[in-house]
């Protein structure tokens, strides 16, 4: 990296134990389960799956979910007197775009405690449109079954992705022989 110029942030890079193993050694040792890390948006965390063996986990970055939802919040707020049917389909197109990145495996809980903290948000503003509210839980479960994406992990865990690209390129190579 020093040919380049570049070097590491002191406070940003550190090493921690992480991995298969990282529990087990850690309870050995007498200290906590294993530490986390952020990185691109999600954060990095051991776990065991229902076997009980050790899988990665990511779920969104919390200070990321909380900015996002303090800036929908902000715009419901500005088109507080939009008609509602625009705005749901607003919000669907926002909801899409978040969960195209943000729906991997292991995030499920999480995706769905954003979509949730969303309808109440917006709840809320509806409700304060007028002081003749008329707006039902029911006619906007309605409303958002109709704008918002179906809530559903969209990216495949890891080893799918790595038998479906190597597997084509093993048959390829067998093909040509």
């Amino acid at each position: 990296m020093a040919k380049f110029g570049l070097s590491l942030h002191p406070k940003k890079t550190r090493l921690l134990e992480f991995g298969r193993f990282a529990a087990v050694n850690r309870r050995s040792r007498g200290e906590d389960r294993p530490e986390t890390f952020d990185f691109l948006g999600f954060t990095h965390y051991c776990r065991r799956d229902r076997r009980g063996r050790f899988g990665l986990g990511r779920k969104p970055v919390g200070k990321r979910m909380a900015r996002k939802l303090k800036s929908l919040r902000q715009e419901l707020r500005r088109r507080m007197h939009a008609p509602l049917h625009a705005t749901a389909q607003w919000l669907g197109r926002v909801l899409r775009g978040w969960l195209n990145y943000y729906a991997v495996p292991t995030s499920f809980v999480f995706l769905r405690r954003f979509f949730t903290r969303l309808k109440r948000e917006w709840m809320k503003i509806i409700r304060r449109r007028s002081q003749k509210d008329r707006m039902t839980w029911s006619k906007l479960e309605t409303m958002i079954t109709w704008c918002w994406p179906a809530l559903k992990i969209k990216h495949p865990w890891p080893n799918q992705r790595y038998v479906a690209m190597h597997a084509g390129a093993t048959q390829g190579r067998s093909r040509m022989r």
